[in-house]
This record gives structure tokens, sequence and C-alpha cells, in this order.
């Protein structure tokens, strides 16, 4: 089945004139328009389904599966009740399960449910085909949300929402309650909405959605929506007030003995103020001045590239996901990551953003910062730098749009201007093309730092995305210029000519061990400007399902690098499996064995193993722990030498009290730099924005003082600890 707009508005205009809301025993089938229950009687969200209205809401049922194949009854009946009053939108679920001791659920951190057992609603507020919600809710009633748009899906939004569940003898039941000052939709005596209704099993690794999804489409489930009509939604201004106050005292080594580095208490203040029902302006002053939990350590030795680390702070985190560009990440090789990568704010005093639509099919997002820079007072350096961002969208028919998008960094007389155009079309229900042309304004210093000049760089792309139930292809095509740079994006390489492409056959056994097996072929060809050379890297790969919940894959690759115009050997084995053993207990492994090359000035071939494991094991639903390893070694093909190995030991504990409290305590050893990190943390979280957190932290080198002077030690010294407070509170009016 393929969705177009013409059965939608036909459909709609049905419900407009022939309104007959569905009844609760004849749930409506494929094509059908829901029309959720009005009520006036206030809900009672603690997962029971023992509230009145849900005798007479509306349900649907006959889920299929997705996955791991299309269109399979699930092991369990699922059945959604729909309701609404004029501030909130009501859903209700029971997913019937015939072993309810098996089912997978856990009292945990918001946003930690993936492995659990869970049910989703998947609602484009606009049902413009553009972009949706998704509101998670494991068995327990702890709440997992992303935001999907620009075929990326973005899981760090933190909406407003309320929830419950229960597991009994039949499975288990969920409520939930999402007001309508937390979402954004088109304002309007009738509202239509679009939704998809989703399952997980976790013990069988099955999920399945109502309406089904249609095979022939893939996972494009934008364009497989079933449309909800709403009467008399009531349109709340949005006004939002965050303050937050915070402590912090650092303390780091000197002469051998800890010292107070810094002390400080600070105060934030960010609001959000609806000019329309789906306008959003936000402001804050001294935003996100602390974050809960460092970054876990990354390998950070013979790196041609820098690291990536995803952006935790509220305030940028919101709405990031409107400002993914088309055609970025399309392959493992795509040197253009991001065009906003708003890690690089990294000490914001204040910031503004407007988002949301100005128009039927219009969508805009903006984003102003200013990010204090680390200059000394006295040398005339410039102390701000200037953040302009700027998108805009036009939704064109299905989920196919057009867009433009700017990006600067002004400081002083320098600066870094970024702009151009994306967009996504879809070609046929299973196929998309992406494209953007993005170019780059930067001033450089020249004659010895007496002038300035500017340079202008480009980066084209082009990806083609087809996806069924037995195939997926991929054709992606990349021109970055050597001059290009986004001061503001992430580009780990320019100065490329890129063409790759993916080949992706899906096979279903009949088989009681094998559910599912992917093959895999990518081949990618790189032409490197500045060497005028050719490199290449192809892979063939095997991903198998296997039993109820295991994966297993194996790829082998073969490949070369240009490095400072020399050519390389890379590419290798590389074996990984995962899978939840027990409703308790999770593991994954990979081991890769590969050529490398050594970065440096006088770079040589070698090889590298490197490999991973990660344990979980929750042996209740409120306290669980995590172990990491990561081991990464190179060594010199000419002689064999050694020269380096990097193992990282990392663990976590916590235990949660309720949903609303956690503890948690985190242990990590760097052998390679003898480091060892211990973090703990006592957090209270009532709803997104209403916090309080009291953290510690410590860390600890093989180091001692002696006679003036540090050396190695075989024991640990205290180098730096941190204690910190945070409270907010979230007013909404």
């Amino acid at each position: 089945m393929r969705t177009s707009l013409v059965p939608t508005i036909y459909a709609a205009l049905s419900i407009l004139f022939f309104p007959s809301p569905l009844s609760p025993q004849e749930p409506p089938g494929s094509g059908e328009v829901l029309v959720p229950l009005r009520t006036e009687t206030p809900l009672v969200i603690d997962g029971r389904l023992d509230d009145p209205v849900w005798l007479e809401a509306p349900f649907v049922t006959d889920f299929r599966t997705w996955t791991p194949d299309f269109g399979q009854t699930m092991v369990g009946e699922t059945r959604t009740y729909m309701a609404y009053d004029g501030s909130n939108l009501y859903f209700a679920f029971h997913a019937f399960d015939p072993e309810p001791e098996n089912i997978k659920a856990s009292i945990t951190e918001r946003d930690n449910i993936r492995r659990d057992d869970w049910i989703a609603i998947n609602l484009d507020t606009f049902n413009d085909q553009q972009a949706l919600y998704a509101f998670y809710v494991n068995p327990l009633g702890i709440q997992g949300d992303t935001r999907f748009a620009g075929g990326q899906e973005d899981p760090n939004v933190d909406l407003v929402w309320y929830s419950g569940g229960q597991i009994d003898e039949t499975g288990f039941t969920v409520e939930i309650q999402i007001p309508l000052k937390s979402i954004r939709f088109a304002h309007g005596d009738t509202v239509s909405m679009g939704v998809i209704f989703e399952r997980q099993i976790s013990r069988e690794r099955e999920a399945g959605t109502y309406p089904p999804l249609d095979p022939a489409q893939g996972e494009s489930w934008l364009t497989q929506m079933m449309p909800m009509v709403y009467y008399g939604l009531e349109s709340e201004k949005v006004v939002e007030l965050l303050p937050a106050v915070t402590y912090s005292k650092r303390q780091a080594v000197e002469e051998g003995r800890l010292e107070t580095e810094e002390e400080r208490g600070e105060f934030s203040l960010t609001g959000k103020y609806g000019l329309t029902s789906d306008l959003i302006f936000d402001g804050t002053y001294n935003p996100d001045f602390s974050q809960v939990e460092a970054d876990a350590s990354q390998v950070d030795v013979n790196l041609r590239y820098q690291l990536f680390f995803p952006e935790k702070r509220a305030f940028f985190r919101e709405g990031a996901e409107h400002f993914a560009v088309a055609a970025t990440g399309a392959s493992p090789l795509d040197p253009v990551n991001s065009i906003v990568y708003t890690r690089t704010i990294v000490d914001p005093i204040a910031g503004a953003k407007l988002t949301g639509k100005v128009g039927a099919k219009d969508f805009l997002a903006s984003i102003y910062a200013v990010d204090e820079l680390r200059t000394v007072a006295s040398s005339g350096e410039p102390k701000y730098a200037h953040i302009p961002i700027l998108r805009y969208k036009r939704a064109l028919n299905e989920d196919s749009y057009v867009g433009g998008i700017y990006s600067g960094r002004e400081v002083g007389s320098h600066y870094n201007r970024v702009g151009g155009v994306d967009g996504q079309l879809r070609v046929t229900g299973a196929s998309t093309l992406g494209y953007h042309a993005i170019f780059s304004q930067t001033t450089v210093e020249t004659d010895l730092g007496l002038s300035t000049d500017t340079e202008g760089g480009r980066a084209l792309g082009l990806h083609y995305n087809y996806s069924t139930r037995d195939l997926d292809f991929g054709l992606v095509a990349k021109d970055v210029t050597e001059d290009f740079k986004t001061e503001t994006g992430f580009v780990w390489r320019t100065g490329i000519l890129q063409f790759s492409g993916r080949l992706r056959p899906k096979f279903y056994p009949d088989s009681d061990i094998f559910r599912r097996v992917d093959v895999e072929l990518f081949s990618g060809q790189t032409k490197d400007g500045p060497s005028d050379q050719w490199e290449t890297f192809n892979q063939a790969l095997v991903h198998a399902y296997v039993l109820s919940n295991l994966s297993i894959r194996a790829a082998y690759s073969y490949g070369t690098e240009i490095f400072l115009d020399e050519k390389f050997d890379t590419g290798g084995l590389t074996v990984a499996a995962s899978g939840q053993l027990t409703t308790d207990f999770y593991a994954s492994v990979s081991f890769r064995k590969s050529k490398a090359i050594y970065y440096s000035a006088d770079p040589y071939q070698g090889e590298s193993t490197r490999a991973t494991a990660r344990v979980t094991y929750q042996p209740s639903d409120k306290l669980r722990s995590d172990f990491n390893y990561t081991y990464v070694d190179f060594s010199r093909r000419s002689d064999g030498e050694r020269i380096y190995d990097y193992p990282i030991y990392w663990g976590r504990l916590t235990y949660q009290l309720n949903r609303y409290l956690v503890f948690r305590g985190i242990f990590e050893y760097n052998e390679y730099k003898k480091e060892m990190l211990t973090d703990f943390l006592a957090s209270f979280t009532y709803i997104p924005g209403t916090v309080v957190h009291v953290g510690y932290g410590s860390l600890r080198d093989k180091v001692r003082w002696e006679e003036g002077d540090y050396g190695d030690s075989d024991e640990f010294l205290e180098t730096k600890r941190q204690f910190f407070f945070k409270m907010s509170y979230l007013w909404r009016m």
C-alpha cells in the first residue's frame, strides 16, 4: 500500500461530514480514519485500564511485525485505545503476552528502555509527512521519547508527558497522557494527525505496528501514517520558565597536594514562549553550564581525524533534528557528518532559538548564540564568538522537501560562513533521492598575519536509497573541496571525490535457527585531491538473526588509504555477536583484526587489533550493572614491534529507587594513560526540567610528587576532584 494525499483528504472529508466514531467492539481496518473519544472525565494515569473512558473508547488491534520480517502475527495481541479532552491526548495499551513472567521491564532512567519490552506512539502532529514525535513506554511506565525529521531520529528530546504501566497475568497495560502544550500542531476546529502504533517484544527481538507497514515501502514510516482526527482541541499558549542554580568546587593537584582551583555558584534562566501554536521562541542566559555525566572515554591515540562526542546540553538538543542536512552521513565513508554541530559552541553565555511552522508547508528553525572565548584579558583578542544558524524547509509531496541552511561563526574580523540548499525527493514508494550543495567562505591570514583574505569551498552530495522487505540498495556521490571549512559543523575530511554503493539482499529461511540473514556488499572509491590518487574500500558482510534474539555479524574488507601522498593498506576481518541472553543478562562482543596506518609526520604500515565487550546484568527491576571493555593495539609491520596497547575498563552501577530518584556510580580505568576515574551521582527528576543533581568526581593518576617533580608510581595519586550541585524547576503557565 502506498499512501498519498488523495485518500487522506477523502477520508478527512468523510469524517467532517459523516462523523461516526469507531465502536470499541469494531477495530478499524486498513484505510480507515481514527476518531478518538472526546471525554470530559479526568483520567488517572496509573497504568490500570479501569477508567470508564476506556470502556467506551475506540481501539485498534491486529498489529503486524516489521522486524525481523514484515506482516507476521505477533506473539501476543495488542489493543490500543484513544481518547482526548480539550488539553490532552490520551492513549492506553493492553499488550497481551502468553509468557508474562518473561516480560522484560525495569525501573530505570528515562530513555534507557530500548532493550526492554515497550509500546510506542509515532505521532505526525501536522499530518504533513515531514516529522514525527515518538513516545515510548515500558511495561512499568518508564518513558523514552525521540523526534524524527529529515531522515534522522534524535534521541535527545525530553518532552513533558505522563505515563503509567502495570504487569499482570495477561501481559501488561500502559496509559499515556500527552499535554497539548508539549507538542506542536496545526490549530483549527478540526485537527488531523498521522499515527503509527508500535510494540516491541524483547525476548523475541520482534517489533510490530498498527497499521501494518507495507513491505514494498520498507521502513518509510512517514508515508504510511494512519490519519487520526480530533475536534475542538484547545490551543493553549506555551509559556515556560526554567530557572536553575548550581554550585561547583574543583580541585587540582599542585606540588603533590590538592588545592582549590575554582569554586563558584551560577544562575541560569531559560524561557519558552509560544508565538503561535506551532511557532516557539526560546531564550536563555548562561545555559547548560554543567553536565550530569562526563563523556565516556574513547581511544584517542593515532588519530587522523577528531573524535565525535554527542551533544548533551538541553538547550541545544531540543530541535536539533531540524538542522540535519539531506545526504550527510550517507555511507560509512561519508566525510560530511553534519553542517551544524553545536558542541563547537563551548561556553555560551546567551542564546535564542525560533522553531516551528510559518505556514502550511514552511518550516523555520534558527539559533543565535554568544560563545565566551578563553582569551587573556590584556591580549586584545576578541572575547566572544557570535554564532548565527538558520534553517528553512518547504514541504513537497509526501515526505519530500526542499530546504536551505546557513551557519556562521564570527570572531572579531575573522569569520566562517557556510550556506546552501538541500532536499529529499520521494522517487517511488520505496526510494528517495537526497541532495545538498553547501558552500563555505572563511577568512585566512596572509602576509605573516598582517592582512586577511578569504577562501571558499564546496560540499556537494547525492544519496539514492531504495528499501523494501527483500532488498536495500544505495548509491552515494560526494565532492568536497580541500578549502571547504565549517567551524560550526563536523566534517572529518576534505579534498575528496567519492562514489560508493551498497547492495543488501535479505533472506528469510524456513528454519528454527536462522530467522533472517542479510548479505551486504559495499564498495567505495575515493579520489584524494592533494595527491591526485584513488583509494578504495570494499566489504562483504553477513548479518544473521539467530534463534529468538541473537545477532551475529561477520565482515571482511579490503581497502587502501592515502595519507601524506602515500598509499597504505587497510581492511581486515570483523566478527561480532550480541543478544539478550536472559531477561537479566545482555552481552555483546566484537573483534577486528586489520591492516592500519600509523599517522605521523613519517607514517608507516602496521596492523591493529580492536576488541570490545559489553555486559549488562540486571538482577532486579531497580538494580542494574554495566561493564564495558575496549582494547586497541598497533604493531609495526616491518619488524613486528608493538607500538602501543590501549585498554579501557568502564563500569556503572545504577540503583533506581523509583522513576524519579536514581543513585549511580561510574568507574573507569584507562590503562594506557594510567588514569582512574570515579563519578558518583544522586539525581531526582520529577519531569524534564524539574531536577536536583548532586555529584562527586575524582581522577587519579599513577604518579607521585618527589623532590620537586612528578614521577611514575605503582600507586594512584588523586590529581583532580569535583563536587557539584544543580537544581532547576520548570514553571509552565
